[in-house]
Formats: C-alpha cells, sequence, structure tokens
C-alpha cells in the first residue's frame, strides 16, 4: 500500500495537471519535480522501515545475549547448588580424609555404643556430683578410632549413643586436635533431633572453647538457627549477621542471609 504522503503528492500532480499546464506530463516541470520528490519521500521511508527493522534485529539479538547469559547463571548457580549440598552433606559426616579407619570396624545397628562402670552418664550428660570410670567402646584404641566410632553412629541416626561417646571421648582425650569437632558434633547430635535449647550451649562451647577452631563459623551459624526455631529472633539476627560479617563468601554466611532474609519478612 503507497504512503500517505505519496498519495497526497500524486492528488497534488493531478490537479496540477488538470488546472495548471497543458504540457504533457513528461514535459512538465512541475509533474517532473513533484515525482522526484515521490521518489525520494519512498527511499527515505524504506530507509526507516529498514532502519526499525535493524533495531529489531538488535533487540533480538541482545535478548538472544541475555538469555544466554541468563541461562550460563542457572547452569552455573545449580552448580554451585549441587556442590553445596554436597559440602555440607560431607561436613555433616565429618569425611576428614586424614583420619585412617581400621579395616573391617562397622556398627551394628542397635549394638550398645559404650559401657560404663554405672549410670552416671546419662543421654551425654555427666550427671552432677558422679564419679565414674569411662570406658570408650574402643578402650584399647586412640582418639581418632573413638572419634571415628562417633561419627559412624551418628551417620547412622544413633544421636543418642553417638552423643555419649563424644562426651566420653571429650573427657577422655581433652587435649585431641579432634576436640573440637567432637563438641561440634556433639551439638549437631541435638540439633538434628530439634532440641534447641540444649543445642544452644553446645555449640557455644565450639566458640569459647575452641574459637580457632574451622567449626566456629558452623556453630554461630547453627546458634542463629536454634535461635531461629527457638523464635528469639533478635537473639538470630545478631548471631546471623556476625556470620555474614566475620566469615562473608562462606557456605555458612549464604546460609544466614537466606534465614536472615526469612526474618526481614516476618510480619511485626
Amino acid at each position: 500500500m503507497r504512503p500517505k504522503s505519496g498519495f497526497f503528492l500524486s492528488s497534488v500532480m493531478g490537479l496540477l495537471m488538470a488546472g495548471c499546464t497543458t504540457l504533457a506530463p513528461s514535459e512538465d516541470p512541475v509533474f517532473l519535480r513533484l515525482t522526484d520528490m515521490e521518489a525520494r519521500l519512498i527511499r527515505v521511508e524504506r530507509v526507516i522501515n529498514n532502519q526499525s527493522l535493524i533495531e529489531l534485529a538488535n533487540q533480538v539479538d541482545q535478548l538472544q545475549a541475555q538469555t544466554a547469559v541468563l541461562r550460563g547463571e542457572i547452569e552455573t548457580l545449580r552448580f554451585e547448588l549441587d556442590g553445596g549440598s554436597s559440602r555440607q552433606r560431607d561436613l555433616y559426616l565429618d569425611v576428614d580424609q586424614r583420619l585412617q579407619i581400621l579395616e573391617g570396624r562397622s556398627v551394628r545397628p542397635g549394638a550398645p555404643a559404650f559401657a560404663t562402670s554405672d549410670s552416671s552418664v546419662a543421654d551425654g550428660e555427666l550427671l552432677p556430683g558422679a564419679t565414674v570410670i569411662l570406658e570408650l567402646p574402643i578402650p584399647a584404641g586412640t582418639d581418632r578410632d573413638n572419634y571415628q566410632f562417633a561419627i559412624d553412629l551418628l551417620r547412622a541416626g544413633q544421636y543418642a549413643d553417638s552423643r555419649n561417646v563424644f562426651v566420653q571421648f571429650l573427657q577422655v582425650f581433652p587435649t585431641s586436635p579432634l576436640a573440637d569437632n567432637a563438641q561440634y558434633w556433639l551439638a549437631e547430635t541435638r540439633y538434628v533431633q530439634q532440641d534447641f535449647s540444649s543445642a544452644l550451649p553446645e555449640f557455644e562451647k565450639v566458640i569459647n572453647v575452641y574459637p580457632d577452631s574451622a567449626q566456629v563459623p558452623g556453630a554461630v551459624l547453627k546458634i542463629g538457627f536454634c535461635y531461629y526455631e527457638l523464635e528469639r529472633w533478635d537473639d538470630a539476627r545478631i548471631a546471623l549477621e556476625r556470620v555474614v560479617r566475620e566469615y562473608p563468601d562462606t557456605t555458612a554466611a549464604r546460609l544466614a542471609v537466606q534465614r536472615l532474609e526469612l526474618i526481614s519478612q516476618r510480619p511485626d
């Protein structure tokens, strides 16, 4: 369809030819001039239309580039999520490659984890005023052997038995290089059973007794989580903000940010 400008010029040319000249169209300078103007307008309109197409093509290219970037970010996030899940699982199971496990040792489901000379150790706690002769699950074993035994119990979901072995471990091997880990996982045995009030002081021991431990960021994070579950929002916020401030660019910090967002979304 001819553009309006071309139609207008054609109308003007018709009027001029009808009323202003008797020359043949091919000889009439006015007609020739108008014809030239019309041709130029058509060319301009084509250029404009082509520029619009170019702009659209550029927009499509930009959208495709943005889509490619987003896909890359999605893949990166997926990789980080998978890697984060794996790291959390490895952390939880405390797969310490430095430990040398005696071949063939395993934990029989339902088997008692340890024995004591009396009943003074109950559910991971040394009763007040009690004097006990501790019997570790591997009496002749090293600190590593007994630590791994407790970890195996934890891995098997025998949380009470695992907790009791960790308590004994910390009393028999208080200076072991694994003591900070033992204290952290002792606290975890409370946390995984949703005994958040009891888990809190155990995580605090990690920070107070082993301030240089690599487990401190996780302990501070879990303290924030415990406060969150106990609906002590201000205390939870303080602990989680400490994780973000003191341990940036860590998995613990990212988890703390996520929980802080949940707290911020709570109605006042």
